[in-house]
């Protein structure tokens, strides 16, 4: 396979993988494993897809910069363990030898696809709940606790943290999903841009790779702004589920 057919499907894994995470989430579980098809070794591919995709997080954050101003005193609270987090996720990834991280591969990613399926159950059940009673202190720290193994998963692999994420800070916070969404968002940022800046200098970061990739996630990113109102998510979230379970079955039968 030629550099340029390779820059060319590295854009488009990352333009569909933007569009996705727009819209209803889980690029990763798409481009993760484009990467890996080229012939690129997967903790590698890993790294480059993170760094890739990580500036179609802050488009979310501007989309939605009116509600920041109000989420800052708690994401300077979350923020300490979220980085601390993707911080220990990036050295388990750089560590471990490439064989582990190869064998978990499948499971990374049918954990992915499970937490999109349980994504809009998770929202409505939040939903009925917001209002009803304050969360207890038990409960805001064990969901801290979660928020933390959180960020190293999402430091280590990462798609379909952002639905553990948000799931954490409806039992934290009693306020509407819409406003935990922009705080959603900034924390899944930080995660991601912590591991993305010790990846940069990992020494298995496909650089040129990355330079297109940021242009075809930001692109799927606007993309997936514009549809966001045009396309069902629910059949978007699904067909990524299907996709997932594919590839982390074909994963399995290769191990």
């Amino acid at each position: 396979m030629s550099h340029q057919i390779i820059l060319l499907i590295a854009f488009f894994a990352a333009l569909a993988a933007g569009l996705i995470n727009s819209v209803a989430g889980g690029g990763t579980v798409v481009s993760f494993p484009v990467l890996v098809a080229m012939g690129i070794p997967p903790v590698t591919a890993n790294i480059t897809n993170t760094i890739g995709l990580c500036p179609g997080y802050f488009g979310g954050i501007f989309a939605q910069r009116n509600d920041f101003a109000s989420q800052k005193k708690r994401l300077y609270a979350i923020l300490p363990a979220s980085i601390t987090g993707g911080i220990i996720g990036g050295l388990l990834l750089i560590n471990l030898e490439e064989r582990s991280f190869k064998i978990l591969v499948p499971y990374l990613i049918l954990t992915a696809s499970l937490l999109l399926v349980v994504q809009n159950p998770l929202k409505r059940w939040l939903h009925l709940r917001a209002g009803k009673h304050s969360p207890s202190k038990a409960g805001k720290i064990s969901a801290f606790s979660l928020l933390f193994f959180a960020s190293v998963y999402g430091g280590y692999f990462g798609a379909g943290v952002s639905v553990i994420v948000i799931a954490m800070l409806g039992l934290i916070y009693d306020d509407s999903l819409t406003r935990l969404n922009v705080l959603k968002q900034a924390i899944s940022f930080s995660i991601n841009i912590t591991a993305a800046v010790y990846f940069a200098f990992s020494g298995k970061v496909e650089w040129l790779i990355v330079l297109v990739m940021i242009f075809g996630s930001v692109t799927g990113g606007l993309a997936g702004g514009k549809l966001a109102g045009k396309v069902n998510p629910d059949i978007l979230r699904w067909l990524v589920v299907i996709i997932g379970i594919i590839v982390s079955t074909i994963y399995f039968i290769h191990q």
